[in-house]
């Protein structure tokens, strides 16, 4: 059964027209950039770093989001006795399983306290939760089964598909929100009701303040994901998105169709799937936006930030 039988093709999802595995190898942005594991390229013509700021608001007026000012403060109280449901989404696959624990004990401590939270993982080897995680209070554990995805590039093509069938059962009908944070990561700090929104990304941390020139958009043509140069105000991290589970579930179902409408073309979007999800938050623009304080990575290429909140683990910066 198609998905959209009322679109002509997935493109008129994505431009809004009305129709009736191992550890990661480096991101492939660093390619894109010229960077080898995240160092900085010595031509500094090619790239040259704005001026650090703070800005609190996108130029579209919506939230940029940091945990300890005013504003994420208010957020926090809008949210915090409004009874309301969030997932945590990860996929745990191969070798993988080695960050679950981690990656639970530390949401325990840190995401959302005091709120009600399912974790979800999706996994190839539902044994790689033993022993089992014990949870505090309104938290809850569910574990969705998935068949083996070797090979990064057949992972990365399939991960928008097994959100939008996750979503369908069970986690539409279970929480009002859900996040989806890369498993190699560890929250390190307080995650509260501050990144709650309709439609969340996250700025990456390796490209905040660069100029939109250094952002590695999808730049060829026969791709879906293809970006122009006079589009796109961030390049977002694909390792933490999230929203009212209806946004998600069409960003999902879009970056889905778009994915595999391409490998059907033989093409391949130099980003993966995230050169698809940055192409859908051009065309969506997000209602909130979080700073890299939440998606942290150690590398010599991201800026100091007032709080690391969440902290990539798969990309710690070599000594």
């Amino acid at each position: 059964m198609a998905l959209f039988p009322f679109c002509k093709t997935p493109a008129d999802l994505l431009y809004g027209r009305k129709a009736g595995v191992g550890v990661k190898s480096p991101h492939p942005i660093f390619h894109a950039l010229g960077m080898d594991r995240g160092k900085v390229m010595t031509d500094m013509n090619v790239i040259k770093a704005a001026e650090p700021q703070t800005p609190l608001e996108t130029p579209w007026g919506d939230p940029i989001v940091w945990g300890d000012n005013r504003k994420s403060a208010k957020r926090r109280a809008k949210f915090a006795h409004q009874g309301i449901r969030t997932g945590l989404l990860a996929l745990v696959v191969g070798t993988y399983a080695q960050f679950v624990h981690r990656f639970l004990s530390s949401a325990e401590t840190h995401f959302l306290p005091g709120q009600m939270v399912t974790y979800y993982i999706l996994t190839d080897n539902p044994n790689c939760l033993d022993p089992p995680i014990r949870l505090g209070p309104n938290r809850e554990l569910k574990v969705v089964p998935i068949a083996e995805l070797p090979g990064w590039d057949r992972l990365a093509r399939r991960r928008m598909a097994l959100l939008v069938e996750a979503i369908r059962n069970p986690i539409g009908r279970e929480v009002d929100y859900i996040f989806c944070a890369d498993i190699d990561q560890e929250f390190v700090a307080p995650v509260g009701e501050e990144i709650l929104g309709d439609l969340v990304a996250t700025l990456h941390p390796e490209l905040y303040g660069m100029p939109r020139n250094a952002f590695p958009y999808e730049t060829e043509e026969v791709s879906s994901a293809c970006v122009d140069d006079d589009e796109g105000d961030y390049y977002y991290t694909s390792e933490l998105y999230g929203g009212l589970v209806s946004e998600i579930h069409k960003l999902a179902r879009v970056c889905s169709l778009l994915i595999l409408q391409d490998h059907a073309n033989g093409v391949t979007a130099k980003g993966l799937e995230e050169s698809y999800l940055n192409r859908y938050l051009i065309d969506h623009r997000p209602t909130c936006v979080l700073s890299p304080e939440y998606s942290w990575w150690d590398s010599g290429l991201a800026p100091e930030v007032p709080v690391q909140r969440i902290v990539s683990l798969g990309r710690q910066r070599e000594t």
